[in-house]
């Protein structure tokens, strides 16, 4: 029988010779595939790569369904940090490449990792947080988002046209990013934008609708966003537009914001957002 470390109260994350990061986790964690639960650990580990800003789980190997584990037919060495050894999953009638794998670093022997951003294709269905189904990547911890409702004035342009003024915003706090405004549609031109089929989903918001500029200039596209369906942590920002900084000028009570350079302004130069 494997013994499982105990799970400090003051916890401090933990660095491996690769580089990785790493601390236990508290949460009873869950993934399926269909109606398969692949997954059920009461003991996983928070796992961050260099390359990744958001954490990954790691899970002992008696809280997987090893049995339907493969050594993987085509392993994509160098896709994680210093990870050789893959797994296929076969499970539900259906093969799965490369859907997990182990760490190289002795603190995380005996643990497994599966695959979770965008990748429901070589990934599992569905990932649960004690009772609550949870998207995109595990939450991280060290991680705060916060949505306060405000009086403050925010005006945003584009190309020197206003397209939202508002003294009634919700501003958004989250962690390593910039501050969000998320305004009224009342106080927003949306007639200045088209909806597009993009979307995109974030485990502390919910899933996003965007719009796009149609007017002139060089504007990145889906630069306008709201969540109609926000998750109960952030529901005062439901139905509420919200901008990219990086893109657009805001003035917030009468000071013109500059425009921060994140990993969004490097996607929107691109397009890929």
């Amino acid at each position: 029988m494997t013994t499982h470390p105990a799970h400090p109260a003051a916890r401090s994350i933990r660095t491996t010779p690769e580089g990785l990061m790493w601390e236990p986790s508290e949460r009873w964690v869950r993934g399926r595939k269909g109606d398969i639960t692949v997954v059920d650990s009461r003991h996983p580990v928070l796992v961050w790569e260099p390359h990744l800003p958001v954490p990954q789980y790691a899970f002992p190997h008696d809280e997987v369904r090893t049995d339907l584990l493969h050594p993987a037919q085509n392993p994509p060495t160098g896709k994680h940090t210093g990870s050789r050894i893959f797994y296929d999953l076969d499970a539900d009638g259906e093969v799965r490449a490369n859907a997990a794998w182990t760490f190289p670093a002795d603190d995380l022997a005996g643990h497994i990792a599966f695959e979770w951003f965008l990748r429901t294709d070589t990934g599992l269905d569905h990932w649960y947080e004690e009772e609550e189904e949870i998207f995109i990547h595990p939450r991280d911890p060290h991680k705060r988002v916060d949505a306060l409702s405000s009086s403050r004035h925010v005006r945003v342009e584009i190309d020197g046209r206003v397209v939202a003024d508002t003294h009634a915003p919700v501003l958004l706090f989250e962690t390593s990013l910039p501050t969000r405004y998320y305004l009224p549609r009342e106080d927003v031109r949306l007639d200045l934008f088209d909806a597009t089929d993009h979307s995109t989903g974030c485990p502390y918001k919910g899933t996003a609708e965007y719009w796009s500029w149609h007017g002139d200039g060089d504007v990145p596209p889906n630069i306008v966003w709201s969540y109609p369906e926000p998750l109960p942590a952030v529901a005062a920002i439901q139905g509420r537009v919200a901008f990219f900084n990086e893109a657009v000028d805001i003035t917030l009570d009468g000071e013109r914001l500059e425009r921060p350079d994140t990993p969004f302004s490097r996607m929107l130069r691109k397009g890929d957002r």
